[in-house]
């Protein structure tokens, strides 16, 4: 069985460290030259009849794309004098596994149930719990940064992403643009013969090409995913999101009130998943699935809602909570024994038994829901490793969970906010500011119009 990897934090793990995992292990053919390589690279695998319509090879890796091979046949004056050649389709060697990178959004170090957090993860807890848990992973503090150092293995800077897409501007590192000479880990496994495809979250293509117009080269389908389902932008709605199937825009929620796309893309990987394995049982896949939980807006369903309302998990505080989840994580070593809380912060966030009664139940359901937004998140993340293990790949699947591309966001202010808009505007509302639910607002029950009270 290849070894399932539970990750607390983004990690710039990126292709260097999981191609490197494949080549060490047989699984897939590399080469870099060197004085001490042979400058012919490994010998290449073709099936027994070379020429055929069904004939395959595996590639040393030397290029990409694979240069056009040279034609093998005969051309004569007529057909009948003459050999067709068809050139070899590049597969990965036998036994290459099939690879399933995940990457929750915006999640604290403290919040999972894997790394000592109170909230529901049994997904990740089931991954951690079959292969190795890390926990000094380090992430460039952003979505972008860490997103394109983690396709592409390379400093974030040397890929144009030294920020956030919608902040690039027209220096060399700053651009937003990944170079052609820096290939992502979808176009090395894609022209090596896998299947590739991206899930959710796509903050890499710049903000200045993200329409229907293009180019479309800094999207994924021009970034080595020959399939993609998903958002662009550092987030969007769950229940009306900027959605796209490819490069085409889809609005699959239109009629549909309690549609969610938490849900929505894990029904998709689970669906393309599905297809290769019934066309291609052979063909192994990449998978890269990227959910937008739990970026701002948190959006779960009213059902997850209320299953972790019912848990009561934030009934005594933050500073109980605080000392419970510290607790945890020395029990499960992943802090040293003798790591110690520091100060609590008074200046920035008033201890728990000096707020109001009101401060106490906006704090707690803001809790709530956020929980509830990773614990739904976690569940749909479930479906898709579920459908691995249903077509009988799970042994011989690389899977990478990595919770939280950046750690936990403060984009909320420490009083949270129901819009982040406002909070970047400037506006701050107290705990007793009148929340208004429109059956009319766009969005049906799940908008929220919210108001100052004089």
């Amino acid at each position: 069985m290849l070894r399932k990897v539970g990750l607390q934090m983004a990690a710039m793990l990126g292709v260097g460290a999981l191609l490197g995992f494949l080549a060490a292990s047989g699984r897939l053919s590399l080469w870099a030259g060197g004085a001490d390589r042979d400058p012919k690279g490994p010998a290449e695998q073709l099936t027994p009849v070379p020429g055929s319509p069904s004939a395959t090879t595996t590639i040393d890796g030397r290029y990409l794309p694979n240069p056009t091979p040279k034609f093998g046949g005969e051309i004569n004056l007529n057909a009948s004098q003459s050999k067709p050649w068809w050139a070899p389709r590049v597969v990965p060697p036998k036994g290459a596994p099939n690879v399933l990178l995940i990457m929750t959004d915006d999640v604290g170090f403290g919040a999972p149930s894997t790394f000592g957090g109170v909230i529901p993860t049994p997904n990740l807890d089931r991954i951690a719990d079959m292969g190795l848990r890390y926990t000094a992973f380090h992430s460039t503090a952003l979505c972008s940064p860490t997103r394109a150092a983690l396709i592409t293995g390379r400093n974030h800077h040397s890929v144009g992403f030294g920020v956030i897409s919608e902040q690039a501007t027209g220096f060399p590192g700053y651009n937003s643009i990944i170079p052609k000479n820096s290939a992502t880990i979808g176009t090395i496994l894609r022209d090596n013969g896998y299947g590739t495809s991206w899930f959710g979250k796509n903050h890499n293509t710049p903000a200045f090409q993200a329409s229907q117009v293009g180019p479309f080269d800094q999207w994924p389908s021009g970034m080595g995913f020959e399939y993609f389902y998903g958002f662009v932008g550092g987030d969007t709605s769950q229940w009306q999101p900027n959605l796209f199937r490819n490069t085409s825009p889809i609005y699959p929620y239109v009629g549909k009130p309690g549609w969610n796309l938490t849900t929505a893309m894990a029904d998709e990987a689970v669906g393309w998943l599905k297809q290769l394995n019934e066309i291609e049982p052979t063909k192994p896949f990449f998978c890269y699935y990227v959910p937008g939980g739990t970026h701002a807006p948190h959006h779960p369903t009213p059902e997850w809602i209320e299953k972790v309302r019912k848990m009561g998990l934030f009934d005594n505080g933050w500073n109980a909570l605080r000392e419970r989840i510290f607790a945890n994580q020395k029990k499960l070593g992943v802090i040293p024994q003798d790591a110690k809380l520091t100060p609590w912060p008074k200046d920035l966030l008033p201890e728990w038994n000096t707020l109001n009664a009101d401060q106490k139940k906006l704090s707690i359901r803001q809790a709530e829901v956020y929980a509830a937004y990773l614990a739904y998140t976690d569940h749909e993340i479930g479906r898709v490793i579920q459908q691995v293990e249903d077509m009988g790949k799970l042994d011989n699947t690389l899977i990478i969970y990595i919770s939280g591309d950046n750690g936990a966001s403060a984009e909320g202010s420490p009083n949270g906010t129901p819009s982040e808009v406002l909070q970047f505007n400037g506006v701050e509302l107290p705990a007793n500011a009148p929340f208004i639910f429109d059956a009319r607002w766009p969005g049906d029950r799940h908008a929220l119009a919210c108001a100052t009270k004089e």
